[in-house]
């Protein structure tokens, strides 16, 4: 028997919700799994702009879990230092992450000319992280999968993604590597989601990673938050505001708009406009359709839908409707305030009392969404800072994350007790609530790595 050492390099993700990337070295071959942005604090955010303390030219291939940007926005960064080889996901996955990468990359060379044209970065010129071509040449890369089954990678290694709610195309990823089992649990979905499936359970897990977004926090159900957003739609409308959901593009803004049109069909609500200002979104719409198998919703239904929405997609309509107060409800990214178009809306609308911003995702530590949520009653927008007069209102029954007992129950199907459990993806309260409900449930140990950090796993194979 030869004993081969694994090492495991936690390139993001780790103390923190976002930029996932792990990178598994056999010493022969060296795998990613996701390829994230840092999002959210400034200390994190400088750190899309430095080169990963690994050789990037010398990873063999990238495995992307989902398509969200936290999971997918550091890929053309990834190419431009030298990365040439395939990068796989699912069919969908890789579909969104064409969507999010050329969005993120449009508007980062927006904001970059804006900049420059008011002068108000300190950067001379300011530069886009990465624009439109960067994104072109990533693109061929990609390889796309099918759920379910394992795919040979090289050697000794191979792969297989298992359908995980969360968003179109997700999966935690399970690789096979020397003999052992690691699994990637990518962000779990929901047991009861109003468009998407239940994830399904790894039953083996050597090395497992596990995500603790919600680690420690309980969601109320989809169904217990649809009264509360009737109430809150009525309110605002009544009193002459509008209605700003700040929303990822997929699957959050669909579910959304579900949300709002059964609302208005059962007379809940007042006929407003409603508007959904989201190129990106308006394609993921058009991949529902191409994806049958992946969620709930029927073909009918998101026609029907669709019709009751106006779709924005040229940003001349945008700066159009920011100054219009008429009161409507308007679904824009990006889902913390990171970026988007939501912020050309606040720009002009955060004055005004008789609106409402509703937040119903996660807000990760630093970022405008987070600020606001805590309190805040200035916002800082392109360069200035505007008064913020708004109603700030937070729902937090439509995550498409798992809750703290959700993340349990998923790990219920495991048979035998992992070797190691890493807790990422979360911060350091999340992590260490995940941590402790593991040990009582399961009586299994586990370890909450710090960024940049390497643990070491054996294996043992035939000479």
């Amino acid at each position: 028997m030869k004993n081969n050492k694994i090492n495991i390099h936690f390139l993001g993700a780790a103390g923190t919700v976002t930029g996932s990337k792990y990178l598994l070295d056999t010493g022969e071959r060296k795998i990613l799994i996701d390829c994230g942005l840092f999002q959210g604090l400034k200390e994190l955010r400088l750190k899309n702009w430095e080169y990963p303390p690994v050789e990037v030219s010398e990873i063999d291939a990238v495995l992307l879990t989902h398509g969200h940007m936290d999971h997918t926005g550091y890929l053309p960064r990834l190419v431009k230092q030298g990365f040439k080889g395939p990068i796989y996901g699912t069919y969908p996955t890789l579909d969104i992450a064409k969507i999010i990468l050329n969005d993120s990359a449009k508007i980062q060379e927006q904001e970059a000319e804006r900049a420059n044209k008011e002068g108000y970065s300190k950067h001379s010129p300011a530069e886009p992280l990465y624009d439109l071509k960067d994104v072109e040449k990533t693109v061929p890369y990609f390889k796309g999968v099918p759920p379910g089954q394992w795919l040979p990678l090289m050697k000794n290694i191979k792969a297989r993604f298992q359908y995980n709610g969360h968003i179109l195309g997700a999966t935690y990823i399970e690789l096979d590597v020397l003999g052992k089992r690691f699994v990637f649990s990518g962000d779990i979905g929901r047991t009861n989601d109003l468009l998407l499936y239940p994830p399904l359970k790894p039953k083996k897990a050597d090395v497992l990673f596990i995500e603790s977004t919600y680690g420690g926090r309980f969601h109320p159900e989809e169904a217990e938050a649809l009264p509360e957003i009737e109430k809150l739609v009525n309110k605002t409308i009544e009193r002459g505001g509008s209605l700003f959901i700040p929303s990822f593009s997929v699957e959050r803004a669909q579910l959304m708009m579900l949300i709002f049109w059964r609302l208005l069909k059962q007379n809940k609500i007042p006929k407003v406009q409603m508007i959904m200002d989201s190129p990106m979104g308006a394609n993921v719409l058009e991949l529902f359709h191409r994806t049958r198998d992946w969620h709930r919703l029927e073909d009918d239904e998101c026609d029907e839908m669709c019709s009751y929405f106006t779709v924005v997609s040229s940003y001349r309509e945008t700066m159009e409707l920011r100054s219009d107060d008429t009161p409507k409800i308007i679904i824009a990214g990006s889902g913390m305030l990171t970026g988007g178009r939501m912020l050309n809306y606040l720009e002009t609308q955060a004055q005004n009392p008789n609106n409402t911003l509703l937040f119903v995702g996660y807000q990760a530590e630093g970022t405008r969404g987070r600020k606001l949520l805590e309190g805040d009653r200035e916002l800082k927008v392109y360069g200035k800072t505007v008064s913020f007069q708004m109603e700030v209102a937070e729902i937090e029954g439509l995550s498409a994350h798992a809750d703290h007992s959700e993340l349990l129950d998923w790990l219920s199907k495991v048979a035998e007790k992992p070797e190691r459990i890493f807790i990422v993806h979360g911060e350091k309260e999340g992590a260490e609530a995940l941590q402790k409900g593991i040990k009582e449930t399961y009586d299994w140990g586990s370890e909450i790595p710090k960024l940049y950090s390497i643990e070491s796993v054996e294996t043992f194979q035939n000479s």
